[in-house]
């Protein structure tokens, strides 16, 4: 096992995958990959919602992996989780063993969608992977997208495999979090996936965050871990209000759209496209981010 449980907290950044004219847009990885690994991101998540996994061919996945961590070989490396998810336990235990040797750290593996599994059904899923994978499982609870939800009873039983290390928790209840933050095992860790909700589920004990809205102001989400950290309430409830705005702003349209206009916008990639059934943000969206961008640079300036 790797040090996957020690590094799972702080920020970590669900790294979008800038495309071009329908292909993976390697140079503009390359810029992301060089650029994100000098922020304060504590590591980053590849392939996976926010990086549209689902529309990446294994090759392209492949390729992804390779470029960042090739990025981080003469720099600051960061840790590395490979998003997975299907509905399929044998064949996501296919998908475990086709990149058990590739440079990653660890998987993050989302609930089966669709399917509706019972807790019993979810607990003997996650189970196989976890007695069958490679490297540590961190688990993605995201009821809303995949139509069940992890129930606590559930997440604690699993969280007793030594071979799973922590949850992505999108879970939507504030108090089933703080439950589970109340009764986890040592040393599993909960981040939040949540955005909007960062502030407010690092006040309630939160490991960390996995943050798409952090490919903007990266150094202010965090500061905000930071600062509560070091018990200063104050300053990070300040240092969130900051930011706070963007994590709505981000998510008027489908993710990861708006945040890939912006980037395209201040140059961090070479192009806003996003695979089907993704499209680029509509104009009057577009027009607002112009404005957003702009007035930031102002007070930066």
């Amino acid at each position: 096992m790797t040090g996957l449980h020690e590094q799972l907290h702080g920020l970590w950044l669900p790294l979008v995958t800038p495309f071009r004219d329908g292909a993976l847009d390697e140079r503009s990885l390359r810029r992301l990959a060089r650029h994100y690994s000098a922020q304060a991101v504590d590591g980053f998540i590849l392939g996976a919602t926010s990086g549209e996994g689902m529309t990446l061919r294994e090759p392209e996945l492949e390729r992804l992996v390779a470029i960042v961590r090739d990025e981080m070989a003469t720099g600051r490396s960061l840790p590395i989780c490979l998003g997975l998810s299907g509905a399929d336990t044998s064949r996501l235990r296919d998908r475990l063993d086709e990149t058990a040797d590739w440079p990653i750290d660890g998987y993050l593996i989302a609930s089966p969608y669709y399917v509706r599994p019972s807790q019993r059904g979810l607990l003997a899923h996650f189970e196989a992977l976890a007695d069958h994978a490679a490297w540590p499982l961190a688990l993605y609870n995201i009821p809303y997208r995949t139509s069940v939800n992890i129930t606590n009873q559930t997440l604690l039983r699993l969280a007793e495999h030594p071979n799973i290390v922590g949850l992505k928790d999108c879970g939507a209840s504030r108090e089933q979090s703080i439950a589970l933050l109340r009764d986890r095992p040592k040393g599993f860790r909960v981040l939040t996936g949540e955005d909007a909700n960062y502030f407010e589920a690092l006040s309630d004990g939160a490991d960390g965050g996995i943050v798409l809205s952090a490919h903007l102001e990266t150094e202010t989400f965090a500061a905000v871990y930071t600062e509560l950290k070091r018990g200063n309430h104050d300053a990070a409830r300040a240092r969130w209000q900051e930011v706070a705005e963007l994590t709505r702003l981000l998510f008027a349209e489908p993710s990861p759209a708006p945040a890939k206009y912006w980037l395209w916008r201040t140059g961090l990639i070479d192009s806003p496209e996003v695979r089907l059934p993704m499209v680029e943000v509509g104009s009057e969206l577009a027009a607002t981010i112009d404005r957003e961008i702009e007035r930031r640079m102002k007070v930066a300036a």
